[in-house]
């Protein structure tokens, strides 16, 4: 770990478990009928992750998709037997601002029984799809809740064309249906809330950037950071989507080639570990001391 960096501060990392063709920004130009007949990339993808991990002793919270679970059973036990946590991110990638109570209810419950069946696992948390709560449907956070999770990691502070709820909390909050809304990580800067949590942002912007904002978290704010990355950004050998947009072409394409060295180095900055463990206080699954709680109130969204 590098000097100028280290923290005594676990971060939280974690990985949306999807193939490149369920992106939500190709479902224009990719129907879901034909994802059985195009080549899946996920197994080859994902077990680079887990020896990446194991390279840095690093653990991570892996939200994957039903609909890839059933599929690669043997990849999903892997990821459970080497000691990671496996958490829910729908079954067939739909945004859950795209459904009604009733669909989403019905989409939770179905991936949550396929993961821990295949895995044999309890799965305790959520992530929506592009983090598609927000002010509109917060009613989503009663679902998670009424469908067995204790935690989501859905609602993302920050202005984006596709997603976002900048006026939520930055760090870990309660919420009114009693399950912990762990969001991932932001600075405060120039009055607004600015990625720091991975994604595109990650492959955009020099690595000199994020390294500087996550010890910022750690070491000014005292919180954990909470990262986050998709299997496809460590391949940039994928097949290419034709037709896509000029911006969704960008952003899914950017800097490809550089991703792996770069998480290398990240998992060699920072401590890492999965969402359960670093956030288990405010879960409920243990009490651990050394930071504080959820920052908002319970009666606040």
């Amino acid at each position: 770990m590098s000097d100028s960096c280290a923290t005594p501060t676990a971060n939280a990392m974690s990985v949306d478990v999807e193939d490149y063709f369920q992106v939500a920004a190709f479902s224009p130009n990719i129907d879901r009928s034909s994802w059985e007949s195009l080549p899946c990339r996920v197994e080859r993808n994902v077990s680079l992750i887990l020896d990446l991990l194991d390279a840095h002793a690093g653990h991570a919270t892996f939200f994957t998709l039903g609909w890839i679970a059933e599929r690669y059973p043997a990849m999903v036990r892997e990821i459970v037997e080497r000691g990671h946590e496996l958490a829910n991110h729908g079954y067939g990638h739909l945004r859950a601002s795209e459904q009604t109570p009733a669909s989403f209810r019905a989409d939770l419950a179905r991936s949550k029984s396929v993961l821990e069946d295949v895995s044999g696992a309890e799965v305790s948390g959520y992530r929506a799809p592009s983090f598609s709560i927000g002010a509109a449907n917060l009613w989503a956070h009663d679902v998670v809740a009424e469908t067995g999770h204790r935690y989501s990691s859905s609602v993302n502070p920050i202005v984006h064309d596709h997603y976002g709820m900048p006026d939520a909390p930055r760090f870990a909050w309660r919420t009114r249906a009693g399950i912990v809304e762990i969001p991932p990580s932001t600075l405060r800067m120039l009055g607004r809330n600015l990625p720091a949590s991975g994604g595109g942002y990650f492959r955009l912007l020099p690595y000199a950037v994020s390294r500087w904002s996550i010890g910022r978290i750690n070491r000014i704010e005292q919180q954990a950071c909470v990262f986050y990355f998709h299997p496809w950004e460590l391949d940039p050998q994928q097949p290419r989507v034709p037709g896509i947009s000029a911006k969704a072409r960008f952003r899914h394409y950017l800097n490809l080639e550089r991703m792996n060295a770069r998480m290398q180095r990240l998992l060699d900055d920072f401590r890492w570990d999965r969402i359960d463990a670093v956030f288990a206080r405010e879960i409920g699954l243990q009490r651990t001391p050394d930071r504080q709680c959820c920052s908002t109130p319970t009666s606040s969204y």
